[in-house]
């Protein structure tokens, strides 16, 4: 089968590779139909995810057609239409038993990162009663790529765990794919501002069009001044980090409001400085988190439902085959325009 290999910080090649086998009685092999391209995986290929070694499969995001089953699957079986998550979980450890999927002990996020991944033909997939989702007749398969990790990571480690409640104030430093899933999702909770913050004036008018009420370019070098003027010079209840350089979380820690939280999203690869001699008395709480999916089958009905429309964020589509085009257009998106690229496998 085609698969996209990682072969150490800045190389990559599109080989052939022995289709998966079965390993334990718990997985599913699954035939990939649509899969995509995350920025976590351009932080594997800058070196920034040291878990991830040469060799790897990339990809943990996708929709597939299920191949064949372990002897203990018993949800799943060949030919079902299934989104696959980017958190394997056993359902059974105890963090699993916390809702602490993203740190199951014999699963996590695994998949293109400590196991093969999905940016290929076909993928093993482990723990599949707990890791994989039944895709109802007629939904939208491009636009449910969307869950496997984007809409839930913006949703659980930017919104929840940034505690937006109605009537706040957001602030969302990054118009990646990522953060507009923050932006789509916090509108469940009707803050009263949502300020998206870039240096790309053209993923700042999308967000424009995605909801966000204020919209900032960073290059002004007055965003501080400029948060501080929509919110009566107190800064934002809550400040989502959603794009992984020190510049951007110090921002955070600039432009959140005494008694707010700095929720943090952005896979971080070189330390960032912690302001304490600021903000010890300001009541600050600061969130991190890998992103759990405890919250995709309730995304799961709500795009179903249409009352958000995560397929927005799609902007180019590639075959297998040209998935090395793909990288290179993702990778250029302040040159390319791109969000989300869907790999048609």
């Amino acid at each position: 089968m085609k698969a996209l290999v990682y072969h150490g910080p800045g190389l990559k090649a599109l080989e052939d590779r022995p289709k998966p086998e079965l390993r334990e009685a718990g997985d599913a092999i699954v035939k990939l139909v649509k899969t995509t391209i995350c920025g976590t995986d351009l932080h594997i290929l800058k070196g920034d995810v040291p878990t991830c070694t040469p060799g790897r499969i990339l990809g943990h995001e996708g929709v597939g057609i299920v191949d064949s089953v372990g002897a203990s699957v018993t949800t799943f079986e060949p030919g079902d239409h299934v989104l696959i998550s980017c958190i394997s979980s056993c359902g059974k450890c105890e963090y699993c038993r916390r809702g602490m999927y993203s740190h199951c002990a014999t699963g996590g996020w695994i998949l293109g990162n400590q196991i093969d991944g999905t940016q290929a033909e076909y993928v093993r997939t482990p723990h599949a009663d707990t890791s994989l989702y039944r895709i109802p007749a007629g939904a939208d398969e491009e636009t449910l790529v969307m869950l496997s990790d984007i809409l839930p990571t913006g949703f659980e480690c930017g919104v929840l765990n940034g505690k937006v409640a109605p009537g706040s104030t957001v602030a969302i430093v990054g118009c990646g794919p990522i953060g507009l899933a923050a932006l789509l999702t916090a509108q469940f909770y009707s803050p009263a501002e949502l300020i998206m913050i870039d240096l790309d004036d053209k993923r700042l008018d999308i967000a424009r069009t995605f909801g966000a009420t204020h919209t900032i370019n960073s290059a002004s070098g007055r965003v501080i001044d400029k948060v501080k003027e929509l919110t009566g010079g107190k800064g934002v209840d809550t400040a989502v980090e959603a794009v992984g350089v020190p510049a951007t979380f110090e921002l955070c820690e600039d432009i959140v409001a005494p008694g707010g939280t700095i929720a943090n999203i952005g896979v971080h690869g070189s330390k960032v400085d912690l302001h304490l001699e600021r903000l010890w008395s300001q009541n600050i709480s600061i969130t991190t988190r890998l992103v759990d999916t405890v919250t995709t089958p309730m995304l799961l009905k709500t795009v179903q439902s249409r009352k958000i429309n995560p397929g927005q964020l799609i902007t180019h589509r590639f075959p297998l085959d040209r998935i090395l085009d793909a990288y290179d257009t993702f990778s250029r998106a302040t040159d390319t325009g791109a969000l989300k690229v869907i790999i048609t496998a």
